[in-house]
């Protein structure tokens, strides 16, 4: 079994991946873990955003 990252890490690695401009496999590679695992944290934080409805999706249009 492999590393258990903290929550800390875990949300910073996210906010790179999201903000920093880099390609997810380049913060992967570079924060030293699988592309997999980082996409996993990802679709986690996205899903934990929408729930909590800090995130909106689908994006409203308003055109009127």
């Amino acid at each position: 079994m492999g590393i258990r990252r903290t929550e800390e890490f875990r949300s910073e690695a996210v906010r790179i991946a999201l903000t920093s401009g880099l390609s997810h496999k380049q913060v992967a590679a570079d924060l030293g873990i699988g592309l997999s695992t980082l996409g996993k944290w990802i679709t986690s934080h996205k899903h934990n955003e929408l729930m909590s409805g800090r995130l909106n999706w689908p994006p409203f249009r308003s055109d009127t």
